[in-house]
């Protein structure tokens, strides 16, 4: 009988070795990565192909080329030296948004005017950007590919997944923020 008990807390001394932690397993295919970057490419390519397009059906407008990925053209340009938009500012302003066919989105009266705290509220990238180089009193047609845009997830209304925008600003004013 002692020879039983010895053998069963040998036994249950032995079994109670905690179990060791498994690693996880991790896949380094990378395949996932290079077809949303594939699938990326190609919807790049097709929304600059469209925009490329519209700007040659008017060759009458001198688009510019932003440092950020979309495109440009003024309609009111103001050539003296005068304030553009930096953190803070506030900026009252007016647009209307459209897609590529040129079918309203959001109309400019549906809009109404907006004010914007410059980098210190949300907006879309590409329309953020956009402020930074205008000028009070300028109006400006952006061509905004959708990464620039609303990308992925639209704006959960009435702008669809991966939708390039055509949006026309005119900045009213710009003014440094109040202190309180």
């Amino acid at each position: 009988m002692k020879y039983i008990t010895l053998l069963i807390i040998v036994l249950t001394l032995s079994s109670c070795k905690t179990p060791e932690a498994r690693q996880p397993e991790s896949v380094q295919s990378g395949s996932f990565f290079k077809e949303s970057a594939e699938r990326n490419k190609k919807l790049n390519a097709r929304e600059r192909t469209k925009i490329e397009a519209i700007m040659a059906q008017n060759p009458e407008y001198d688009y510019v080329t932003s440092n950020s990925g979309f495109w440009y053209r003024y309609h009111t340009k103001v050539e003296i030296d005068t304030i553009t938009a930096g953190f803070g500012h506030i900026i009252n302003f007016n647009y209307d948004v459209k897609d590529l066919d040129g079918n309203t989105i959001y109309s400019e009266k549906e809009l109404g005017d907006q004010t914007y705290a410059m980098d210190q509220q949300e907006i879309f990238t590409g329309l953020r950007e956009g402020l930074k180089l205008m000028k009070p009193t300028e109006t400006v047609t952006f061509l905004f590919p959708s990464q620039k845009a609303y990308g992925y997830y639209g704006d959960k209304n009435r702008i669809g997944t991966n939708t390039p925008l055509i949006v026309k600003v005119t900045v009213n004013s710009i003014t440094q923020k109040t202190k309180n």
